[in-house]
């Protein structure tokens, strides 16, 4: 070696030894083996620790219930729920095949381990160490133990505590006291606690009675209680409890525990309809409902969580309100309902509510014939469709949005439009030709009279000039839930869903001047120990203009003055003297009839659904499922059932109850039917969307109005005004409103309002 390589060497020797005394000396294998083992000594240590001084505590005072107590907004008790609905019983009384279903669900290996799943602990802890809650894999002698001994808080130290006692009483209690603890102390849902209350819930038999395939059903239900009863849950949670039923069955098979040739033949179970919660039926039950439902939104607790009791919650509802409300809707509509002698009226389901426009308050709310006959609320429902009292949300973003026609007029009360029926819409990308009821033609007529006349060829223009996004913004803004709705003429004619509830939040909107309501259902709620929750404010920001939603006001006072609910609401006991905006709605094939109102003191929202009472073959042949929406045409011994009839006249005997001295609105606004307006010397002008030009003929043929127009100091026009094509006398007339002649001459200019006695055609849809 020469000694430029003795050099090199050198070199090479110099760097390895730099490396060995640096990063690498402070790493090598024996260094991290030695390392890692001392880890595992001390935690080993710790939990030797841990585990001498942690014992088995005497069981929780969770696990022995409390009440929920709710009290109407003047502090009397409405209900009392949450009484431990639970009864003990003995392992031996729950067959065999039923007590492995839950075995099977949670924990195939409980009669093997020692009580304690070490790998699905540590997956828990790493979860709640990471802010991902809750997740699975703990066995069936942890979750006992959670239930009886500990609490629900996802805490690292409530899972190390869970770990060693488990262990413990696995030691000193043999598997079928553990297993008898565990399912008579979970919670599944409908209020029950432990299998016997859960078989008496769900199939109205003992434990005893039960099952194997009611008993996996029963075993599914405890992973998701509230989303799996399926009663309440929607197509998503019903596949999801399947799944998890087939799995029970299926795991059962896999571990020798059930036959595969019997479970081959082994149907879903599907669970009897609930019955009222203790104290809580009729009306009581929705009231509790929407309350719970409220208090679950905002403080981001369980439903079971909640079931542990402990909570007053207070509510809104008003108690002499609600009666009155209770009373109307027995009166106007179930007294004239035999359903004995007529299965249609079987299919009759009612919801209503009652909003304070200033604060915001439910103060009555009717969610159908009560919880033991039919568990939805039909309050808060929203899959039917609110038809035409959609069209006021139209015109108020319209208005907000000073938007124009096709022809770059501007959309006002008196602006005109081509009310035929199927005359298609201009200047949208998508066809739509809709057809007013009873196909009838209006010709040219003003926004008021297409408002008093629920013209459906008008607002669906109006929707494209206005252009149908703005329109669902504004929806969104004044409280509809449109989220995943396509912005497409066709929902001019209110085919969204839309609830009582939501309805009513709308037009308490545009009572309250355009500043946001959100109707709200809980006064207060306080849990025993804690704070109160904080409710969030009922009364929000300014979504529309004040003068939008004023006039928009002003002209629903047209609807009932001179238009659809002029017989019903306007010819109502006790309402004369009141100033009353609203808006009849008759959807498609007549499976919904609505009418909501207001006075500036009290909104209202009413809706009819057609709803199947029972599973059958309709006349056509084809077969109708319980629960499926069908018409309400023949209700009561009568024929179509529009916005005017039951609806409108359960609102107006309970408007006229309830509201007290007649009050005035106090309108920012110059137009409408609430309105007079200034004299126009001018002869209209039709846009492009109304185009139709009238003839002597066609004016002769007019049925003269039975009281004379608003008297002007200037003389009418000349000018012939536009008429439709339509024949007069087919106007149609709904079922429990006397026929009245039709809009097809206008005066020129149109008073805004067409004051004329008769006209309150009852037909909207």
């Amino acid at each position: 070696m020469g000694r430029a390589d003795a050099r090199r060497a050198q070199r090479r020797g110099s760097r390895r030894a730099g490396k060995s005394g640096g990063i690498r000396g402070l790493f090598t294998w024996r260094k991290l083996l030695g390392a890692a083992f001392t880890v595992c000594l001390l935690a080993m240590g710790g939990f030797a620790l841990l585990y001498v001084l942690v014992d088995v505590p005497e069981g929780n005072a969770q696990a022995k219930l409390q009440s929920n107590i709710y009290k109407y907004s003047d502090g009397t008790l409405l209900a009392r729920t949450g009484e431990v609905n639970r009864e003990i019983v003995d392992l031996a009384q729950v067959p065999k095949e039923v007590q492995m279903t839950f075995v099977a669900a949670e924990n195939k290996s409980f009669y093997d381990d020692k009580g304690v799943d070490f790998k699905g602990t540590a997956r828990g802890l790493l979860n709640t160490l990471s802010g991902k809650g809750k997740q699975g894999g703990s066995t069936i002698t942890q979750q006992y133990v959670k239930n009886y001994y500990l609490d629900q808080d996802q805490t690292v130290t409530r899972k190390l505590k869970e770990l060693v006692i488990s262990l413990k009483v696995d030691q000193k209690r043999g598997k079928s006291e553990i297993l008898a603890g565990y399912i008579n102390t979970s919670y599944y849902g409908r209020g029950a606690y432990g299998i016997q209350a859960a078989a008496q819930a769900y199939y109205g038999k003992d434990a005893k009675e039960l099952n194997v395939a009611q008993g996996a059903y029963l075993a599914a239900l405890l992973q998701a209680p509230s989303q799996y009863d399926w009663a309440v849950a929607g197509p998503k949670g019903k596949a999801l409890v399947q799944e998890r039923w087939n799995y029970v069955l299926n795991n059962m098979v896999e571990e020798d525990w059930l036959d595969a040739g019997k479970r081959q033949g082994l149907k879903f179970p599907i669970p009897q309809d609930p019955k009222p919660l203790n104290g809580v039926a009729g009306q009581k039950g929705y009231i509790v409902e929407a309350a719970q439902n409220a208090v679950l939104k905002e403080t981001g607790i369980s439903a079971d969580q909640l079931a542990l009791g402990g909570w007053t919650i207070t509510v809104n509802i008003d108690k002499k309100q609600q009666q009155k409300l209770e009373k109307s809707v027995e009166t106007k509509l179930i007294d004239k309902l035999d359903t004995k002698k007529r299965k249609l009226d079987q299919d009759i389901q009612a919801g209503a509510v009652s909003v304070d426009p200033k604060s915001g308050a439910v103060l009555a709310l009717y969610g159908g014939r009560g919880q033991n006959e039919h568990w939805t609320s039909n309050a808060s429902r929203a899959d039917y469709q609110p038809a035409s009292t959609f069209k006021p949300v139209i015109l108020a973003a319209a208005l907000d949005q000073e938007s124009v026609t096709q022809d770059d007029q501007e959309i006002t009360a008196n602006t005109r439009y081509d009310g035929t029926s199927k005359r298609p819409v201009e200047g949208s990308g998508v066809a739509f030709a809709p057809e007013n009821e009873d196909d009838q033609d209006y010709g040219s007529v003003t926004v008021q009279t297409a408002m008093n006349k629920s013209i459906n060829s008008v607002f669906a223009q109006m929707g494209v000039d206005v252009g149908m996004d703005k329109v669902l913004q504004t929806a969104g803004k004044l409280g509809m839930n449109v989220e995943g709705v396509d912005a497409v003429p066709a929902q001019t004619l209110g085919s969204m869903g839309a609830s009582p509830m939501a309805m009513a939040g709308v037009y308490a909107t545009l009572d309250n001047h355009g500043k946001k309501v959100t109707p709200q259902i809980v006064k207060s709620a306080v849990h025993q120990g804690d704070d109160p929750v904080q409710m969030p404010d009922a009364i929000g920001d300014q979504v529309i203009s004040r003068q939008a939603a004023d006039s928009v006001t002003s002209v629903l006072t047209g609807v009932v003055d001179d238009g659809t609910a002029h017989d019903s609401v306007r010819n109502a006991e006790g309402l004369a003297d009141q100033d009353i905006a609203g808006k009849t709605g008759t959807s498609d094939d007549n499976k919904s009839a609505w009418f909501t109102g207001y006075t500036p003191d009290l909104v209202t929202s009413v809706g009819l659904f057609g709803e199947a009472a029972y599973a059958r073959t309709d006349d056509d042949g084809k077969k109708v499922q319980k629960g499926a929406q069908v018409t309400l045409k023949g209700a009561g011994g009568g024929g179509r059932v529009n916005g005017g009839s039951f609806p409108a006249e359960i609102w107006a005997d309970f408007t006229a109850k309830a509201m007290g001295e007649p009050s005035e609105f106090d309108l920012d606004t110059d137009m409408g039917a609430a309105v007079t307006p200034p004299p126009d010397t001018t002869s209209p002008s039709p846009s492009t969307s109304a185009t139709k030009e009238a003839s002597p003929s066609d004016e002769a043929t007019t049925p003269a109005p039975t009281t004379p127009p608003p008297a002007t100091s200037d003389p009418p026009v000349t000018t012939p005004p536009p008429s439709p094509t339509g024949d007069p006398s087919t106007e149609p007339t709904g079922p429990s409103t006397e026929p009245g002649p039709s809009d097809t001459a206008e005066l020129p200019p149109d008073p805004g309002a067409d004051k004329r006695p008769g006209n309150e055609n009852t037909v909207t849809r």
